[in-house]
């Protein structure tokens, strides 16, 4: 039986790389290949493939977006980055294997080796175990920025407008763009949910789902349910529920104890 491979990556040189390195392979099989994280998304939906080659910074959205937005369990993923920050330790700790590149074939090689000795082993819970910690951990340091604007610029028709970070209320995802909701307006920007994070002041912004960031002075309430779900109700009365995957990271930030 075949492995079943997506290659993901916004430059066409480096999928055709990935692509006439696997070909030779004959245990694996390549079912698709695509550039932004939009259409990424939908060929693992469709496809639900065994292995991804799976590009960080697509042009559209990260690669952890991806893995966040898909419906299935994260099949197995071998990233490729440029980055050489603090993201290589914890791919060596958490994720499966990744590529830095430029990467040569001998590094490829041993990558996709390592692919075949897993599927061998069928060691699948424990692949699963190490995707889930490396989204935690990302979550994790989304939630602290490294560094922040004064302002963030939107542009408009004929002019850009520049918004302090502390007037924004929330933040919701709207396909390749985001919504950024103050008091008196609405701003529709092309950007990511995670780049725009970098953009935000620490301590004052919390993702509680793929699809919200919320500035935490403008919570009103939380809503419990009788099923362990949480709501957060805003100043303004909107109501977001708090996805699992967020919540303790939340409810610490905010000082509450579950």
């Amino acid at each position: 039986m075949k492995i079943s491979t997506l290659i993901i990556d916004d430059e066409p040189l480096a999928r055709q790389m990935i692509e006439r390195l696997l070909l030779p392979r004959t245990s694996f099989e390549i079912i698709g290949q695509c550039g932004t994280g939009r259409a990424a998304i939908d060929l693992i939906n469709l496809h639900k493939p065994d292995l991804i080659f799976l590009d960080i910074k697509l042009k559209d959205m990260t690669g952890f977006d991806v893995l966040e937005a898909i419906s299935i369990h994260a099949p197995m993923v071998i990233f490729a980055t440029a980055f050489d920050s603090f993201s290589l330790k914890a791919y060596d700790y958490f994720a499966f294997d990744y590529l830095l590149k430029p990467f040569n074939e001998d590094r490829f090689y041993k990558s996709i080796n390592k692919v075949l000795e897993t599927f061998k082993s069928k060691d699948s819970d424990f692949l699963q175990h190490k995707m889930q910690s490396l989204l935690a951990y990302i979550q994790t340091k989304e939630q602290k920025p490294i560094a922040s604007k004064k302002t963030i610029p939107i542009p408009l028709k004929n002019k850009t407008v520049f918004i302090e970070p502390h007037q924004i209320i929330y933040i919701t995802a709207s396909n390749s763009y985001i919504e950024i909701f103050t008091k008196e307006d609405k701003y529709l920007l092309r950007h990511s949910m995670s780049n725009i994070l970098l953009d935000l002041e620490d301590g004052l912004f919390s993702r509680i789902h793929r699809s919200t960031i919320i500035n935490v002075s403008f919570i009103k309430e939380l809503i419990h349910s009788s099923f362990g779900e949480i709501d957060v109700r805003m100043k303004d009365l909107k109501q977001f529920r708090i996805s699992r995957g967020y919540k303790k990271a939340f409810l610490i930030k905010i000082g509450v104890r579950k």
